[in-house]
């Protein structure tokens, strides 16, 4: 069993197990139809990924694995905020007239910051560190900017990252302060392992450890049901990733020099709700 597969299936019993519902509480997110989309929900998860043994991608259920990429890069590289320049239509539900989602992802890591080497956005700020300044316990990026959440058409849920160096690995600590569970999990795991990859890569490093830190892990009450149908699914062995050699332009990547050999997942035939 991949170490991917044990957490998510420890992650997802634990909250079925010991989740508290919020049924009985008022919500923001609502179903299509306009119902209150409750939750059972824990405090306090964190989940352990050593990126040199293995990638972490579930086998219980096919990660799309080029849209979840193309995301990170959307957030990251692009640094866009416009739901346009997505090959998906993740965001379209959060997009306002002017097809954007306010000042929120990667609208906050293309602003520019004034230091003392001069001015940086965070992205190329952690470029810059991780190549001048490896030592350094300052490589932060962070999005959830308190004087633009008015004008994010969602708040941060992933809002930032940390980043360590230490004997030639990149190592990095993922903070996100809600997560839909089945939705999104190994979505994000995955959109981070490979972020850490492109970090590494472009700054001459190995990518060692992902601590991915949430705060409210939940699994919505209309997907209770596909969970626990995941549950009775036997793991696979993890897959291998493969990246396109030598690249080392953080801003050159696209989703094509990333692949997956010997990703055997489940078929999966769910549809997934996603609550607004």
């Amino acid at each position: 069993m991949s170490n991917a597969d044990r957490i998510f299936l420890q992650n997802c019993k634990h909250i079925l197990e010991n989740g508290v519902s919020d049924e009985n509480q008022p919500v923001r997110p609502k179903w299509a139809d306009g119902t209150p989309a409750h939750t059972l929900r824990v405090f306090g998860m964190v989940n352990t990924y050593d990126l040199s043994v293995e990638f972490p991608a579930v086998s219980l259920r096919r990660l799309a694995f080029k849209n979840c990429i193309d995301e990170i890069l959307w957030i990251w590289q692009k640094k866009s905020n416009k739901v346009g320049d997505l090959k998906s239509k993740i965001w379209d539900a959060w997009a306002d007239e002017n097809g954007t989602i306010g000042k929120a992802y990667g609208y906050q890591l293309g602003l520019k910051h004034r230091y003392a080497e001069g001015e940086f956005d965070q992205v190329d700020r952690i470029l810059y560190d991780l190549r001048e300044n490896p030592t350094s316990r300052r490589i932060i990026a962070n999005m959830y900017n308190h004087q633009d959440l008015h004008a994010m058409g969602l708040y941060p849920c992933a809002y930032s990252l940390t980043f360590n160096v230490t004997d030639g690995k990149l190592n990095a600590i993922l903070n996100q302060r809600s997560q839909d569970f089945l939705t999104a999990n190994n979505w994000n795991v995955c959109q981070y392992a490979i972020l850490l990859h492109m970090f590494a890569a472009a700054s001459g490093l190995n990518a060692g450890t992902l601590i991915h830190v949430i705060a409210d892990a939940h699994i919505y009450d209309r997907h209770i049901p596909i969970v626990k149908d995941l549950l009775t699914k036997e793991p696979q062995p993890a897959p291998r990733l493969k990246i396109t050699p030598n690249k080392t332009d953080f801003y050159a990547f696209t989703t094509n020099d990333f692949s997956l050999e010997n990703y055997t997942p489940h078929k999966f035939e769910h549809e997934i709700q996603v609550a607004i």
